[in-house]
């Protein structure tokens, strides 16, 4: 299907020359606004909705973040912050009038005290590029997203990604000590350190995960850690997706925290195998990928352990790795799972939500409900051990209506979530995606709590607007608001 940019009006010409005039006095090599070099920034993983932005500024310093902030505060311009732009929600999408903040210049390691066990990057430093610098003296980062090739640190704080590992070590939000901020004025603050403890309020705990709402992050002290002694793994196969989340929950109702515990059904591990060739067994319904650290002596305690649980719950394939490449080889399947769908349909949607563990068997069981319902199938691969789902519904956006089918599929398995006690997300964030389901989740009071937070950042509301709130209300009329006051229109969101 073939794509058009929009027909550009001569004030929207006249207002981004303006613009990009003003921010080039700023960055002088760093403003984008000629239409077709502007391409590629009008979307970001979430592909399905795209808009190019007005102008595109790409400071290299906190000081250039800090006058480019200041300079569209006092102009009244829209800002949304983008890292490497694989947020699977659209929480990157440009706006037709807004100014798209990229911080992919800001990518240096700043300093690395292995004494205190942190190190100090700038936001576009890759997740994968902080174990790379550490590695060589025996540490590394603990998150670890499947995209960690490509997404940046900012971009983790921003929506508090997790990963593979965050079972036992946690999400961003476990793994961050502290922030440089630039306000939506411009003001620079720092928020927590060093110290694992910091005093006063949890500031921090409200930037992570706050999805560019609040500010833009200019650098991060992370938290690293001593690699691990050992780290063996275990391949179990089941007959049924139902006896795999059984096992699920039974390795953690005995007390058991593997470092990993991952799933994928039949329809995700037949396309790893084919696309990595990791080893999976082709003949069971659900297979799980459980590994654990530390001293040998725990690991082989916990594998025996695992691998007697497993039995118990069904599993007709149990395999441990005997070797550091064949670990390797299981995590290789599971980390190309993704792409290796995209080769069974011409699109997939990629949805996240998490639930508690114990309903993991009864949720699997309604999502294939709902695939037959819908006439699109779902590949299902998530991290098994803390719940956070994520189907891949694939569909063909060339057919008319399947897209919508699909984005309706997905509604219904995050209400399905919320439903058994879960949450609409696990790591990649509200955006546009989720954003007109958060009434599934919070009552109007909860939502405009939360706006009273982003009006105390933002007042004038001008940080990634249309993200997140269904509604967004006048900061003024929150203190006398009860339900519905003041609400403001959202960004157009074009798909194709």
């Amino acid at each position: 299907m073939s794509l058009r940019m929009p027909e550009v009006c001569a004030d929207t010409v006249a207002r981004r020359m303006e613009i990009a005039a003003a921010l080039r006095t700023i960055v002088a090599d760093g403003v984008i606004c000629e239409e077709r070099e502007l391409k590629p920034y009008e979307s970001d993983g979430l592909t399905a909705y795209r808009q190019p932005p007005l102008v595109v500024v790409l400071p290299s310093t906190t000081e250039q973040v800090s006058e480019v902030m200041a300079w569209c505060h006092r102009e009244g311009v829209k800002i949304v912050p983008r890292g490497a732009g694989t947020s699977l929600s659209g929480g990157a999408l440009p706006l037709a009038d807004g100014v798209l903040l990229g911080l992919s210049r800001m990518n240096r390691v700043l300093d690395i005290d292995y004494i205190d066990r942190v190190a100090v990057v700038q936001p576009g430093v890759t997740n994968l590029a902080v174990t790379q610098a550490v590695e060589a003296e025996g540490f590394y980062y603990a998150p670890d997203p499947s995209s960690q090739i490509a997404c940046t640190i900012g971009g983790n704080v921003a929506e508090n990604s997790g990963g593979v590992h965050c079972l036992k070590y946690g999400l961003t939000t476990n793994n961050v000590l502290g922030v440089e901020l630039v306000m939506a004025d411009g003001e620079v603050v720092r928020l927590g350190g060093r110290e694992l403890e910091p005093e006063g309020l949890d500031l921090l705990g409200l930037v992570v995960g706050s999805e560019g709402l609040l500010g833009v992050v200019t650098e991060v002290t992370v938290r690293i850690l001593r690699a691990p002694e050992m780290a063996r793994a275990i391949l179990l196969g089941f007959p049924t997706t139902k006896s795999a989340g059984d096992c699920v929950a039974a390795v953690i109702a005995e007390g058991i925290v593997p470092a990993g515990m991952e799933m994928m059904d039949k329809l995700a591990t037949e396309a790893a195998e084919a696309f990595v060739q990791a080893g999976y067994p082709l003949d069971v319904e659900a297979l799980l990928i459980v590994e654990v650290d530390g001293p040998p002596v725990e690991c082989d305690y916990l594998l025996e352990r695992i691998a007697a649980i497993a039995e118990v719950n069904g599993a007709t394939t149990s395999r441990i790795a005997t070797s550091e490449e064949e670990r390797m080889r299981f995590w290789a399947g599971r980390k190309a799972a993704f792409p290796a769908v995209g080769r069974l349909a011409p699109d997939y949607y990629c949805m996240d939500g998490t639930i508690p563990r114990g309903r993991l068997s009864e949720v699997l069981e309604r999502m294939a409900e709902l695939s037959r319902q819908y006439g699109l199938g779902v590949a299902n691969v998530f991290h098994a051990g803390d719940g956070n789902l994520h189907p891949l519904i694939l569909y063909d956006a060339n057919r008319p209506g399947e897209l919508q089918r699909a984005e309706d599929f997905g509604a219904d398995i995050l209400r399905l979530c919320v439903e058994v006690g879960g949450v609409l997300t696990g790591e990649h964030g509200v955006g546009v995606e989720k954003r007109d389901l958060m009434p599934a989740m919070f009552e109007p009071v909860d939502l405009a709590h939360q706006q009273r937070i982003k009006c105390a950042f933002d007042p004038e509301l001008k940080l990634n607007p249309g993200k997140v709130f269904p509604e967004l209300h006048r900061c003024a009329e929150l203190g006398r608001m009860h339900v519905h006051h003041g609400q403001l229109p959202h960004p157009e969101l074009p798909r194709f």
